[in-house]
């Protein structure tokens, strides 16, 4: 059979929700880098053109219609290089689920010489997790159509289609596709690189032709994309992967089989002039590795799109915070942020001493800000009010919302945004103060379980000795009474996260975790923590999803919740 060699260029670009202005730009950019090695095909993320997700902006016809106007002009700029761009078309839904009427698609256009030659309609749409596709666009019904160039037939599909099993893909093989390029804007969590390779690889092996997998990176509120494009031969191999969690735009060549059609195709292969440098594959991540990045570029997009330049955290002195501050001074650099320490009667002079070693080894601002007679304060305004003497708790949260408002008006004055620095295994049981620790515009390690923050500080020391090893090493405490440690509320860490690990990741039942060795009054205890806090978790900021079952979006719980658990 005959082969025929064609010019690739992969555009692992950040593309900014509603930024379609921008984006435009992003595009034309590329285009005219992959004119310049003669590139056949520059192949652009779904949904380049207005982002991902661009969720209820999609329910705008302006938002529509200038989506539209941009990819005209992003076609009449194109030349022999063809663009494949992730867009929103217009379709009208026959198949209507329900009483919504979905007049769009979620599309992929082929654009060269001056015009749209050609359109893809997304066939699968992702409707759990984080995706809401469904409520949005029209299903496409075309699955198989192919695009010539020349005499190569190429499958072009979206996301969730290469999912399918005896989905698209198979459909245009079976159409005489020899090459499949699928566009993604696949969100990261700690599982699905890999598992994204397996089904790829699989699918390139059974269908015996190459597959490219071009994604988006960058940050976008809760989710981030981590780019990590890779393109599988004939074989199952996969002969080049691109930068995981950075923007790159790569070119490659490869040979194709060539197959005869009757009609004359609209999409030509141009004659090269210029040799191609050999291309060298990026290495894969370690999962500490991974998990860092995601973190870093999740907050640096967050605070960058926001339009914020520097940020303040409170520095207590403990390892959360200790952490937080690390990965903000990687993203935004040490001068764009400021820790604040704000110690009570009840802080022990070490906490004090680790957070001001902490700021220094960071090279960041500490102010220091006392909050003793602030504290009696409201205690004597409460007491009076209530004619009583306060309980532990409400004594507690006093200390914690005190902070909370000297780090918001803060940012009030500075125009600088607040991290908070809740871990996940404290908000999926409510140790935290509403409006307290909580309080903040972003909460980065807000899917990241306690343990996970222990393994991935000591993952920074490896590099840089940052934290302060005491930080590390010291029991942990909330120190807002006498003498009080996490382990006076809460089962041993690692216990914990197995318990959460178990109840909220895998939605295991009670009987089970108790089946996996955990004391059964310790699983109630904690599951009823869960879910009793809902309503705390539902008012916290956004943050990083890491992880399947990031509280939010993915994980969808009522808040007014009678259901009982049975105990035996």
């Amino acid at each position: 059979m005959d082969k025929k060699t064609i010019r690739i260029t992969g555009a692992q670009c950040s593309f900014s929700v509603g930024a379609i202005q921008e984006n435009k730009e992003t595009i034309l950019n590329c285009f005219e880098e992959a004119e310049s090695v003669e590139s056949d095909i520059v192949i652009f993320p779904e949904l380049a053109i207005t982002g991902y997700p661009p969720e209820d902006l999609l329910l705008r016809e302006s938002f529509i219609g200038k989506n539209f106007a941009v990819l005209e002009e992003i076609a009449a700029f194109s030349s022999h290089t063809s663009g494949v761009i992730g867009f929103v078309d217009r379709k009208n839904d026959s198949h209507n689920q329900d009483n919504n009427k979905r007049t769009i698609a979620n599309a992929a256009a082929i654009v060269q010489n001056g015009d749209v030659r050609g359109i893809y309609h997304k066939s699968f749409l992702p409707n759990y997790s984080v995706f809401d596709e469904a409520r949005y666009f029209s299903k496409g019904t075309e699955p198989n159509t192919l695009f010539w160039y020349d005499d190569i037939a190429i499958g072009i599909n979206i996301c969730e289609d290469i999912w399918i099993e005896d989905g698209p893909a198979e459909e245009q093989v079976k159409q005489g596709a020899s090459l499949i390029i699928n566009i993604n804007a696949s969100p990261y969590d700690i599982h699905k690189s890999e598992t994204r390779k397996e089904i790829v690889m699989k699918k390139a092996l059974k269908l015996n032709v190459p597959i490219i997998y071009l994604n988006m990176v960058g940050g976008q509120d809760e989710l981030v994309f981590d780019g990590g494009s890779f393109v599988v031969n004939d074989l199952g191999e996969i002969i080049y992967q691109a930068s995981s969690f950075k923007e790159e735009v790569f070119h490659l060549d490869i040979d194709l089989k060539t197959n005869k059609q009757n009609d004359k195709s609209p999409l030509i292969i141009r004659p090269k002039t210029i040799e191609l440098k050999d291309v060298e594959s990026k290495a894969s991540l370690s999962k500490n590795e991974s998990i860092y990045s995601a973190l870093k570029l999740g907050l640096k997009d967050y605070v960058r799109k926001n339009k914020f330049t520097k940020v303040l955290i409170g520095i207590s002195g403990g390892i959360d915070s200790a952490l937080t501050a690390a990965i903000c001074v990687d993203a935004l650099g040490a001068e764009n942020v400021i820790g604040v320490a704000m110690p009570s009667k009840y802080n022990s002079k070490d906490s004090l001493d680790d957070a001001i070693k902490l700021s220094d080894n960071l090279g960041i601002t500490l102010k220091t800000i006392e909050i003793e007679k602030l504290v009696d304060d409201f205690r004597e305004t409460l007491t009076n009010s209530l004619n009583e003497d306060l309980g532990q708790i409400t004594d507690e949260n006093i200390q914690s919302r005190v902070r909370g408002n000297i780090l918001m008006g803060l940012s009030n004055q500075t125009g600088a945004m607040v991290v908070s620095t809740g871990n996940k295994s404290e908000m999926a049981v409510g140790y935290s103060t509403l409006y307290g620790d909580l309080a903040g515009g972003f909460a980065l390690i807000k899917d990241l379980y306690k343990t996970k923050v222990y393994e991935l500080s000591n993952y920074i020391n490896s590099i840089s000795d940052a934290i302060p090893k005491n930080i590390i090493t010291k029991e942990p405490s909330a120190e807002l009474r006498p003498n009080q440690f996490d382990s006076d509320s809460l089962p041993d860490y690692e216990v914990l996260d197995k318990i959460l690990n178990l109840y909220i990741e895998e939605d295991s039942s009670s009987e089970k975790i108790i089946a996996s060795g955990v004391d059964p009054n310790l699983v109630f205890d904690v599951l009823e923590k869960v879910d009793r806090n809902e309503y705390k978790r539902k008012q916290v900021a956004p943050g990083v999803k890491l992880t399947q079952k990031a509280f939010g979006k993915d994980r969808r719980m009522p808040i007014t919740n009678t259901y009982i658990r049975q105990k035996e």
